[in-house]
């Protein structure tokens, strides 16, 4: 189906390949007519442009929430302020933050970007998060025991580096270090047989003890990076049943080791804390479902269970600290409010500010009453001696925020008819890889759980038995990488629409902290450690022809 033409040259003819658009939704090769579209009918898009990560499903638009959808992604893509004036849009942000708005971290949706220095609000697409944890079993500098790969807690979880006058920030992004070294030592040569070669790196990242402003400050500590994952599609995943979760870990246990935190090997079931405890909501039914308890799917550590109480949900109010309805505590912690009630400088500053709440009767002891008070992370605002609190983000842009991100599609697959890409699928699935990026899922019912405000507006869209292609098992599986990952338990990352990162964001770093800067070095970590649980696929990559390796590529950058 090609059309000839005449070289002026040489008078040869020349083959001019047809776009695949004229393929597209019907079987070719190796690929059903289903795996054009890897979200299914309700959670795909069409639109594999530079625009592609941001569309909304065709279930939001066969909903009639588009105008919703609109308006929550406003709140993804804008930056928060610090004022408090209610008729202040976007107000809020603050005391201390992680980032002014979510797109800094997930460029233009999509994953985040690999950088050099930490500068949380300067560089756009920045998407690490610190992860700051004790390496070993120990004792705190109040006499707590803490376990191994525990977070430390005189920090946030996603420990904030930026904090509003006159406070100082958590942690002082000048004593945080990030040194990109090459891994020269693992278990297969970075020449490939056919003399093709390639480079793994690794951060190495390090944080001064003065640059925390907490007291106590941290110690025995160590320092990771995760970046942001793509957003789109996470509502497809949120459908999927638990059943079908647990089967896939059963399917699974007989071969690989799991997390036995997430799986008793012995009891062939969930462990006890495989279990995330959801607060009081409903059903998509209407029904109750207060106190329920859900598995665990959300995040590279396993750490949340519903897309509707986690992920996004969970970072609107986290990363920026804006309070809502349901979340009304400060994202903050007790040694951070303990350090800034004892600084004289930030005492000083206040006593000059009587409109600030931490004013409090203008004594130098009655503002750190207030400071400690009004930073702890066990204050409810709504019921506080120092100030009336009413909730930055109200519930109506709660639930446009939550239609937006459970309504945002996947682009649909690319260049399944190259034969190029269909020698990648066949060559993917012959050396293992689908063990743990299972290729595709059948949604259940999707009677999924929200929180009672966002239940009472209105419902979220619903992605009932779809058949979707992420290329995940949704399993944490350890890679034993140099400077790997906190615990070296890691969440097998969705493969879908990865292919358009480059375009859609300005980069196509992968893996857990960017370490990755294409699809070869982001196989070939797998395979760094005879450890790791891809060890025997990576090294039947290893020593495929070059032809077959770029197929591989080929199919990754299609899907």
């Amino acid at each position: 189906m090609g059309l000839a033409a005449c070289s002026d040259d040489n008078n040869t003819a020349a083959v001019i390949q047809p776009s695949d658009d004229i393929f597209v939704g019907q079987p070719v090769g190796n690929f059903t007519a289903a795996e054009w579209y890897p979200g299914g009918e309700l959670g795909t898009t069409d639109n594999v442009s530079s625009s592609s990560y941001e569309d909304e499903t065709p279930a939001v638009t066969l909903m009639g929430k588009s105008g919703n959808f609109k308006s929550g992604e406003l709140f993804f893509e804008r930056n928060f302020v610090e004022t408090l004036t209610q008729s202040t849009p976007f107000r809020g942000l603050g005391p201390a933050w992680v980032r002014t708005s979510c797109i800094q971290c997930h460029p233009g949706y999509g994953h985040g970007k690999r950088v050099n220095s930490y500068e949380a609000n300067s560089t756009i697409g920045n998407g690490y998060l610190l992860v700051i944890y004790h390496p070993t079993a120990g004792v705190d500098a109040t006499g707590k025991a803490y376990a191994k790969d525990s977070y430390v807690t005189e920090v946030t979880g996603m420990p904030q580096t930026k904090a509003a006058s006159p406070f100082l920030p958590p942690v002082d992004e000048s004593g945080i270090s990030i040194a990109w070294l090459k891994a020269t030592d693992g278990a297969l040569p970075t020449t490939f047989p056919d003399g093709e070669t390639y480079e793994l790196i690794y951060p190495e990242v390090t944080i001064a003890p003065e640059a925390f402003n907490t007291n106590p400050r941290p110690t025995n500590y160590e320092v990771r990076l995760e970046s942001t994952i793509g957003i789109y599609g996470t509502g497809l995943l949120d459908a999927i049943s638990e059943d079908d979760l647990k089967a896939q870990y059963q399917a699974e246990a007989p071969y690989v080791s799991l997390n036995p935190a997430m799986w008793d090997a012995a009891a062939n079931n969930w462990a006890a804390t495989a279990y995330y405890s959801l607060a009081d909501g409903k059903w998509a039914d209407g029904s109750e479902a207060n106190g329920v308890k859900a598995i665990k799917r959300y995040t590279y550590a396993l750490t949340r269970a519903s897309l509707q109480d986690g992920a996004g949900a969970n970072a609107i109010w986290n990363i920026t600290n804006v309070t809502r309805g349901d979340r009304t505590k400060l994202y903050t912690t007790q040694a951070w409010a303990n350090a800034m009630a004892e600084n004289a400088e930030v005492i000083d500053k206040i006593s000059q500010a009587p409109s600030l709440p931490y004013y409090a009767d203008g004594t130098r002891e009655g503002i750190a009453e207030a400071v400690r008070g009004l930073l702890s992370p066990t204050t409810d605002q709504t019921n506080n001696a120092w100030h009336n609190f009413t909730a930055e983000m109200n519930d109506q842009s709660y639930y446009d925020f939550m239609v937006w991100h459970r309504g945002l599609a996947v682009p649909r697959a690319r260049d399944l008819n190259s034969p190029e890409v269909q020698r990648g699928k066949e060559v993917f699935y012959e050396i293992g890889c689908t063990a743990c990026h299972r290729p595709s899922w059948t949604t259940g019912d999707d009677n999924y759980w929200t929180s009672n405000n966002v239940a009472a507006i209105g419902k979220l869209p619903q992605y009932p038995n779809q058949k979707i292609w992420p290329y995940t098992d949704m399993i944490q599986h350890r890679l034993f990488m140099k400077n790997d990952i906190r615990t070296g338990w890691c969440r097998t990352t969705p493969l879908w629409g990865r292919g358009l990162s480059l375009s859609n964001t300005g980069a196509e770093d992968r893996l857990h902290d960017c370490r990755a800067r294409n699809e070869i070095e982001a196989i070939m970590w797998h395979g760094y450690s005879r450890e790791s649980d891809a060890f025997a696929s990576t090294e039947k990559f290893f020593n495929l022809p070059k032809a077959d390796r770029d197929a591989v590529v080929a199919f990754l950058r299609a899907i």
